[in-house]
């Protein structure tokens, strides 16, 4: 297990240091997630238990949209030395992405579950205001742009707080365009490739939307969308982009209810990247 280490690629969440827990891969294809305090840890890998073999998830469903889950292991801490943590086992979702090009979508207008505790409820909520969560249904946690040549564009946290509409979109089209770097613009070169066609995001936003509209399972609260693609095969055979769901620490079951919070957010995106795809060449957003 030395050749653990802080995932190069991470655009969202808490982030590995010497002094602090965070996710960790092992290059092989296994992500290793430090199970969240607070009891958050806990659901969320009573999540995955009854997730990974409930029989009323069709398993296209699972096996798409979901990173697999493997159990969990106790790993040594470089926070606390001679201590070990429980850690969920999980795939790694960029495995295998030579340049990869990753951004991390929060879905729901409301990020709390029922019966929070009114401290987190009021952070929460003010996160929600401060963003397009409660306007859209949904804010962009964190982005990265590659492109063939190695350039990367990736904004720090602090662009991406109080991001606006325009800004949201203005972030979408860049994550198809095809120039990373700081320097690169919004021409939507990959937009058809990553967002359209038959195999694309779209395609796969509305399949996963089909099975929201009459899951009444689980409501995923505080949960997002990943989406992945190569930079350097997006256009090649098997170069298909990456939709996962990911962050399962806040969902509930639903008491048979449709998540329309989540299902409403889902829509909202698939919406403004529709857009995207259908505009006439995709011309640059004036504000």
């Amino acid at each position: 297990m030395s050749d653990l280490r802080a995932p190069e690629h991470q655009v969202a969440g808490h982030r590995a240091a010497p002094d602090k827990l965070g996710p960790l891969v092992d290059g092989a294809g296994l992500f290793y997630k430090p199970l969240q305090a607070l009891d958050r840890g806990e659901q969320e890998l009573a999540f995955y238990t009854a997730f990974s073999a409930h029989p009323d998830v069709p398993p296209r469903i699972r096996d798409t949209f979901f990173p697999r889950f493997h159990g969990t292991r106790l790993l040594p801490t470089a926070s606390s030395p001679g201590e070990s943590h429980p850690h969920l086992i999980l795939d790694d979702l960029l495995k295998g992405l030579a340049a990869p090009s990753v951004t991390d979508i929060k879905i729901g207008a409301c990020t709390w579950p029922p019966r929070a505790p009114e401290p987190y409820v009021t952070k929460c909520l003010a996160k929600d205001r401060g963003s397009t969560s409660v306007l859209l249904g949904f804010r962009v946690s964190g982005v990265m742009v590659s492109d063939a040549s190695g350039a990367v564009w990736r904004p720090d946290r602090s662009e991406l707080k109080g991001t606006d509409i325009p800004g949201v979109r203005r972030m979408l089209r860049r994550y198809v365009s095809s120039a990373g770097g700081d320097g690169g613009g919004e021409d939507c070169a990959l937009a058809a490739a990553v967002y359209g066609g038959e195999g694309g995001v779209l395609a796969q936003l509305r399949e996963l939307k089909a099975w929201f509209e009459v899951q009444t399972l689980f409501h995923f609260y505080s949960a997002s969308v990943l989406l992945s693609y190569d930079a350097n095969a997006v256009t090649a055979p098997g170069g298909a982009p990456r939709v996962k769901l990911v962050d399962f620490a806040h969902v509930v079951e639903s008491e048979g209810v449709i998540d329309h919070n989540f299902l409403g957010g889902l829509c909202s995106l698939i919406k403004f990247i529709d857009d995207i795809v259908s505009s006439d060449k995709a011309p640059p957003v004036q504000v």
